[in-house]
C-alpha cells in the first residue's frame, strides 16, 4: 500500500506506557491546534486540566473526547497506561462521510464527551480500535489516510453508541419528531444531489405539505430552507478548511455551474465564495472567531 506522506499532518496516535512519574500533555498545540482528540486511560488514573481552571479525574478505564474548542491538558499518573489519538478536520470529514448516521455524528463531535465508567462491551469495542489507529500511524512504511479515516469512523460510531446516542435517537420525540429526524438524515445523504422536496416526502411516506408543516412548526423554517442552510453550511466549512478552488467546491456540492453556485452562496450569505474565504483567512490570521457555525448549529 502506498504511504500517504502527509498523514502525520492530519492524524496523531500515541501510546503512553506505564511510567514511574506522571506526564502532562497539551493537546491543542502547534500542528494539533484544530484537532479532535480522544484520550483513553486504560489503566490507572489521569486528569484533565481545563484552561478555565476546572479539573476532571479519569479513573481507568475511562475515555474522553475533546473537540478543538475545548482547551486543556491531560496528566497521566505514575503507573497509568493511556492512549492519545487525534485527527484534523479533514480526516473527520472523511470519517463522518455522508451516510444516514452522518448527521448524528456531526452533532456528536461538537461537544466534549466523558465516558468514565464504560461497560465491558464498549471497552472491548473501543480499545482495539484506538490501539489499531496508533499502530497504523506508528508504521511509516504503511501509514495510510484511508485506514486512519476508517479507524476514526469506527471509533466515532463506537463512542456514539457507547454514550447512548443511538438509543436516544430511537426513543425519538413522537411521530413528528421521528419524521423530522429522518428528514435531517436524508438531507445529510442527499443534499449534494439537489433533489426536490417531493423526493424527501416520498421517501418519508408523507405528503410534501405534511413535511412542510412539521418543519415549520418545529423549527420555524420550511424544508427547502433547511436544505439550503445545510448546503451553505457545508460550503462555508469547505471554503474555510480546505484548499480546494471555487470550481472544485462547486462540483463537490453538486452544482453544475460554479457561477450559479457563487450567486446562490452570495444570495444566502451576502458574500461571494471568494470574498467569504478572504474574510475567513483574515480572521484566522488574527485568531478571531471562525465565521462558520458548527454542525450543531444546523437545525
Amino acid at each position: 500500500m502506498a504511504t500517504d506522506g502527509g498523514i502525520h499532518h492530519h492524524a496523531r496516535g500515541e501510546w503512553r506506557e506505564p511510567s514511574l512519574s506522571h506526564r502532562r500533555i497539551r493537546f491543542q498545540k502547534g500542528l494539533y491546534a484544530d484537532f479532535h482528540h480522544f484520550v483513553l486511560v486504560s489503566d490507572g488514573e489521569g486528569e484533565l486540566h481545563f484552561d478555565d481552571g476546572e479539573h476532571r479525574t479519569l479513573h481507568g478505564p475511562a475515555l474522553a473526547f475533546l473537540p478543538p474548542q475545548v482547551r486543556c491538558e491531560v496528566s497521566i499518573g505514575a503507573g497509568a497506561e493511556a492512549y492519545l489519538i487525534g485527527a484534523s478536520p479533514q480526516i473527520m470529514v472523511d470519517a463522518i462521510g455522508d451516510k444516514v448516521e452522518s448527521y448524528s455524528l456531526r452533532i456528536f463531535i461538537e461537544q466534549m464527551k466523558l465516558i468514565e465508567q464504560p461497560d465491558a462491551l464498549s471497552v472491548s469495542e473501543i480499545n482495539p480500535l484506538i490501539s489499531g489507529f496508533v499502530r497504523e500511524l506508528g508504521d511509516p512504511t504503511r501509514a495510510s489516510w484511508m485506514v486512519a479515516s476508517a479507524y476514526m469512523r469506527l471509533i466515532l460510531m463506537a463512542v456514539w453508541r457507547g454514550s447512548g446516542g443511538e438509543k436516544g435517537e430511537q426513543r425519538g420525540r413522537g411521530e413528528s419528531g421521528s419524521i423530522l429526524q429522518r428528514y435531517r438524515q436524508l438531507v445529510e445523504v442527499w443534499f449534494r444531489q439537489h433533489r426536490p422536496i417531493s423526493d424527501y416526502a416520498d421517501e418519508l411516506g408523507v405528503t410534501a405539505d405534511r413535511l412542510h408543516s412539521i418543519c415549520q412548526r418545529t423549527l420555524g423554517r420550511s424544508p427547502i430552507q433547511l436544505l439550503h442552510e445545510r448546503v451553505v453550511q457545508e460550503a462555508k466549512l469547505r471554503l474555510e478548511r480546505s484548499a480546494r478552488n471555487i470550481q472544485e467546491i462547486s462540483d463537490s456540492l453538486g452544482f453544475r455551474d460554479p457561477t450559479y453556485f457563487s450567486h446562490f452562496f452570495k444570495r444566502k450569505t451576502g458574500l461571494s465564495p471568494a470574498g467569504y474565504r478572504q474574510v475567513a483567512r483574515a480572521n484566522d490570521r488574527t485568531n478571531s472567531n471562525p465565521l462558520s457555525s458548527g454542525y450543531a448549529d444546523w437545525p
